[in-house]
């Protein structure tokens, strides 16, 4: 492993100033309603401190963009596009209400929130620290290279302990690919961890693996679309809850892909206890039954690429489904 880390991990005042719009809005509770968990004290006291803010036209807007179904990574690649502190960007995107942009300022202003997080500043640092920790060694390009080539796009990791309290965002900014992420959550309604807590370190490389893995794969999979509308004909042996989570053959593969290299990586650059438990878990308290058999698979792949057989993934591809029946019945781990 090397000693450099492909991730940058930082803060960022746009993306605190969105979490903290969220929070004013019933984004919070909606969140609950599907899977009660423990936040963080900040994201509490965040909620608090904007709960009398929640008529702000900035707050009305999101919370009609959010009833109309727009998606968080859409709020916050917004977010990110603005310029700081002006909040300014030349060309919104079309779904964005008018004034959007200057309403988002004005929360900011009146709701001073650079005082707040000047007063809540040790949750963000202990939070930059605790990423750090966890980042400052990976080599995510590199193991990736077999599958997807070269890969000339930034990773950054933005840990927030506000809003989204459950689960991460992937984001592409151009030529940056961003993991949104929130510490990783304890049982039931327990605080979460520490990002660099020893027990639940790979959740955090489980969550920006995943997001890099997923975004990377998907341009990939687009830029040979030709070839995959003829591969994608060939159905994938997976159960019709599956396909109700990943309604495409582009979603599916994505989704097995990602989960097996998270798997890999772990078994290679941290340990067989974590690569195990991290199986395991998949398999039983999620249901991916199907996991084990696609680590054997992409294994296969691995061994026998620059082989006569194909050289690249997208030439894989073809294979992939009767290699996974295959694999399915006869793995186990």
């Amino acid at each position: 492993m090397s000693d450099q880390s492909d991730v940058i991990v930082k803060l960022d005042d746009r993306v605190r100033l969105m979490s903290a719009v969220l929070a004013a809005t019933n984004f919070p509770e909606k969140a609950q309603q599907v899977k009660r968990h423990g936040t963080h004290a900040h994201a509490r006291a965040t909620r608090k401190y904007v709960s009398e803010h929640n008529q702000h036209p900035a707050v009305q807007s999101t919370q009609a963009l959010l009833d109309q179904g727009t998606p968080l990574e859409a709020l916050f690649t917004l977010a990110l596009l603005l310029s700081w502190p002006e909040l300014h960007l030349e060309t919104l995107p079309r779904w964005v209400p008018a004034g959007y942009s200057a309403h988002l300022r004005d929360f900011y202003l009146v709701t001073r929130l650079d005082q707040f997080w000047q007063s809540e500043r040790v949750a963000w640092d202990k939070a930059l620290k605790e990423s750090n920790n966890v980042f400052n060694k990976v080599d995510f390009k590199t193991f990736l290279k077999p599958f997807l080539g070269d890969i000339s796009e930034t990773f950054t990791f933005i840990p927030t302990v506000s809003f989204p309290a459950d689960r991460e965002l992937g984001l592409k900014l151009g030529k940056e690919i961003v993991c949104l992420a929130p510490p990783p959550l304890a049982w039931g309604e327990s605080p979460p961890w520490a990002y660099d807590e020893p027990t639940q370190i790979t959740m955090s490389i489980r969550a920006a693996l995943t997001v890099y893995a997923r975004i990377l794969l998907l341009t990939y999979l687009r830029s040979n679309a030709g070839q995959l509308a003829e591969i994608s004909k060939n159905d994938l042996p997976i159960s019709d809850q599956f396909k109700v989570q990943h309604p495409t053959w582009e979603d599916q593969f994505a989704a097995l892909f990602c989960m097996a290299v998270v798997a890999m990586y772990l078994e290679s650059h941290v340990n067989e206890a974590e690569y195990k438990a991290y199986v395991l878990i998949e398999k039983k308290a999620r249901g991916q039954a199907l996991l084990p058999g696609t680590i054997s698979v992409m294994r296969r792949y691995l061994q026998e690429k620059g082989s006569n057989k194909y050289s690249s993934l997208i030439e894989f591809l073809p294979f992939f489904p009767k290699q996974l029946r295959v694999a399915q019945k006869i793995v186990t781990l």
